[in-house]
């Protein structure tokens, strides 16, 4: 498969890139793009959530009433999990929420997310470029010229850019990373998938 490479004033160059079926043009498993995006947003959370026991609460230990012959159930502290200001029955507690996925498996899930954007023609190549400094005014004209202004973009750079990422961090639905960052969560979270040429060669070289 063969896309137009544009440049930032949104014409084409009259070259084209080459998208390799072996990346491309597979045959997509959504099982592990689900469980590669599972692991990405697992990663997330904080997993700092906690409530107290009844082993944790403050409150005195007295037997709040007698055993029998009050006609209703026993009780032996005003921290039983039963009575409002009590203690919780098993509560969240602080946990680590990420887990292993095989190498093996992110790899198809990468090659499954970009073989669907391929398919929906949602791949774009752009010839690379570089801003003088950080102007948001500036890379929202580019988005603008190559007509992705009101969509949500990815655009993936060989090494980071400074300047590039700084214009970008304050516009709404646009990320920038580099190939090293690109995940199966991000491109399937986009809807314009922005390759500048030399992150499209590395990417087909290591995947």
């Amino acid at each position: 498969m063969e896309v137009t490479v544009f440049n930032i004033t949104g014409k084409e160059t009259g070259r084209k890139a080459e998208l390799k079926d072996t990346v491309f043009s597979i045959e997509p498993n959504d099982h592990a793009i689900y469980l590669d995006v599972k692991q990405h947003l697992a990663k997330q959370r904080q997993g700092t959530h906690k409530t107290k026991e009844r082993s944790e609460i403050t409150g005195s230990t007295r037997k709040i009433k007698r055993q029998k012959g009050t006609g209703t159930a026993r009780a032996g502290s005003i921290k039983n999990p039963l009575f409002v200001g009590g203690g919780r029955t098993f509560g969240p507690q602080p946990r680590d929420y990420s887990f292993k996925l095989n190498k093996k498996v992110k790899l198809l899930a990468r090659k499954s997310a970009l073989t669907y954007k391929a398919k929906d023609n949602e791949i774009m190549v752009v010839e690379d470029f570089n801003l003088e400094g950080p102007k948001t005014k500036e890379y929202a004209s580019i988005l603008s010229n190559l007509k992705i202004g009101d969509k949500k973009t990815l655009l993936v750079l060989r090494e980071p850019n400074k300047n590039i990422y700084l214009s970008s961090r304050n516009l709404p639905n646009t990320k920038v990373v580099t190939c090293s960052e690109l995940c199966t969560y991000d491109i399937m979270n986009s809807t314009s998938l922005v390759f500048v040429e030399s992150s499209l060669e590395h990417i087909q070289k290591s995947l």
